[in-house]
This record gives structure tokens, sequence and C-alpha cells, in this order.
């Protein structure tokens, strides 16, 4: 795909954002909610959204809107925080495929990352649970509140890192006494084992903050394992922050990371990529071709509440009441497939996904 467009003022542009897709509701109106307010920042072109799976439109059809717009260009970015297997491989595979069968001219932008704007808007919203909790009535000194910042999880460990990267910046913005991280899947500590540890520091507040873009099913799982740890140790107050959604400074990310594939300032961070760089335990991985794991589940909508699904005894949100724990693999599917994924190295790993049998089996 071209990495540099000319031009910005060409009305034949067009702007695609590229979204993971949930079988939550909730979470795909909040990303439909955040690419609507997105002309705001990126008043030049028309923009459409699309879907990588579980939920409509699908990115192919997105494309389809925008050429029918009369868009010979496109500039396409991963609605993601950081560049794993969807924004390395799934996302550009399909932009790839349709530029080629279409004749059309597609710039790929970078993921949200690390970046300043996405730093402040997180110690916000972190301030923001701790005012709430402080007017509750009960206010605790910074010095004595852990801060502890849970990521998606990924069988990428260059994602996985930037979650410790971002809780550090966090922890000095917001001058808290202490910090950890946690994951909510695939990789450990899970969010439970993370939790039951930070206890033992000892701290009268932990203040638990999911970065993750929107809501859905995995945040309700975080929520409820703080609920749950919160429970057995009723001498420490739990406060949890809400997730960044569409905060200004995020949208503000957004459109820079759409306007740097015109100037060229689009390209991701490979230093540590496991496809290029041999990283223990994720050697097999290296060079491994550019192709979308997703067809299988591509269009499948979302699940508004009420429909005819089971509760996951987990996260208590409608899905498909098969949780496979990100075991044998890399995401929340709930059926069998005939692809493979690598294994994750350390899918055993005590406070992994182990760590959350036990409540499958209750």
């Amino acid at each position: 795909m071209s990495s540099k467009l000319e031009d910005p003022s060409n009305s034949e542009i067009g702007v695609l954002i590229c979204g993971h897709g949930s079988r939550s509701q909730a979470a795909v109106d909040q990303f439909s909610n955040f690419v609507s307010k997105l002309p705001s920042y990126l008043p030049n072109w028309p923009i459409e959204f699309g879907y990588l799976e579980f939920a409509n439109p699908v990115i192919r059809d997105a494309l389809d809107k925008l050429r029918d717009r009369g868009c010979k260009r496109i500039l396409a970015a991963p609605g993601m925080l950081f560049a794993a297997m969807h924004a390395k491989n799934d996302i550009p595979s399909v932009l790839n495929a349709y530029a080629r069968d279409h004749g059309l001219e597609v710039g790929y932008g970078r993921d949200l990352g690390i970046d300043e704007n996405m730093i402040a808007a997180a110690a916000a919203r972190v301030e923001e649970a701790i005012e709430r909790a402080d007017a509750s009535g009960v206010a605790v000194g910074r010095e004595d509140t852990c801060l502890v910042v849970i990521g998606r999880g990924s069988s990428d460990p260059d994602a996985n890192s930037n979650i410790a990267k971002i809780a550090y910046q966090v922890k000095d913005l917001t001058d808290v006494g202490w910090y950890e991280i946690g994951y909510s899947g695939v990789t450990f500590p899970l969010v439970e084992a993370c939790l039951e540890q930070v206890v033992k520091l000892g701290f009268a507040r932990i203040v638990v903050f999911p970065y993750f873009l929107f809501s859905g099913v995995l945040i309700d799982r975080i929520y409820g394992f703080t609920d749950l740890v919160a429970g057995r140790h009723t001498d420490t107050q739990f406060v949890k922050a809400d997730y960044l959604n569409d905060h200004p400074l995020v949208l503000t990310t957004m459109a820079n990371r759409i306007t740097g594939i015109l100037t060229g300032d689009n390209a991701m961070d490979c230093t540590m990529c496991k496809y290029r760089a041999q990283i223990l335990g994720f050697e097999a991985e290296i060079g491994l071709p550019q192709d979308s794991h997703h067809h299988h589940v591509e269009g499948q909508g979302a699940q508004a509440p009420g429909s005819n699904v089971s509760t996951c005894k987990l996260c208590n949100n409608f899905c498909t009441g098969v949780c496979r724990l990100d075991v044998d693999h890399n995401h929340h599917h709930g059926e069998e497939h005939d692809h493979h994924h690598p294994i994750y190295p350390h899918v055993n790993h005590p406070l992994g996904p182990e760590s959350v049998r036990k409540h499958l089996k209750s």
C-alpha cells in the first residue's frame, strides 16, 4: 500500500477507520459515535468505518461506500490502541486485497500507540475516578493509592510491553504512590491474579483503569473481577476508572494518524515486532505471511441485551456462553473453525488463563 499520498484537499480522498468489532452492542455503538465526531477534526474528506469481525459494516462494505462517493484514494487507519496481529496482519490483508481488486490507492496509518495525547487522556480518566471517589466521602491520599492499568493482552509481546510504558507515565501524571499492570486475556497476569497481588502491597485505595477504547465483554470482565477481589478485601477501597472512549485527545490522536499518512508519518514501530525480530518463544512467527484470520466471523453482528444468547459466568454480559479463555486462540470467538494461530508460549502460566479456570467450573 502507498505510504504517502499528496494533496490533502483532493476531493477523491476518503477516510476509513478500521475497527475490530464486538459482540457487545454498546461497544459497536460507541465506536460508531466515536467516528461520527471525527468530521470536526477531519473536515475535508468523507469518513466511513468498517469492522474486521463480529459487527457490520465490514471493512469491504465501508470501502464500497467510499467508492460510491467517488473516492479513489483511501486514508485508512486502525482504530486500535497498539499494533498487534489485527493491525499488522489482518486489516492490511483486507485492504490490500480490496485495493488490488478495485484499483484503489490505499494509504495505511499507524496505531494510536504511545502518544502524549493518549497518555494525557488516560491520566484524565484516572483523575476523574479519583475525584469521584474522594467526593463520595472517603478521601485517600495519593501516596496511599495504587494505580492498576489493565491492557487487552495480546500474543504480541511488543504490544503487551506498551502497557508498561503507558502505566508508568500515567502514574507520574496522577502522582499516585505505586502502579502495577495486568491484562484481560492471552498473557499474564490476568485481572484477578494481578489484583490479589496488589492487595498485598497494603495500599488503602486501588484504582483499576482499563486501558481500552470502548466498552464490551472484556470491560465487564475487568470490572467483574474487580468486584470479586474487592469483596474479599473490604478494608481496601477499589475504584473503577472509565475506559478512554471518545475523549477529545483520543479523537485528536486518531485524526493525527489519518493526516500522518499524507506526510509519511505512518510507520509502525518494528523494533521488537515478533514478525521481524527473534524474540524468545516466538521464533516460529518470524516472516509469517500477512493474512487475515477473520473471514469466518466477518459481519456477524453484535448481540444486543435481551437477545437469545446465554450469560457468561465471568463477565455477566451477553455473549456466546463459550469462553475459550484465549488458551488456544488469540481472542474470544466462541465457535470452532479450521485455521490455526501459533500457540502462545505462556498459555499455561498460573497467573494467566489457568487463574480463571476455577470460575468456569463453579
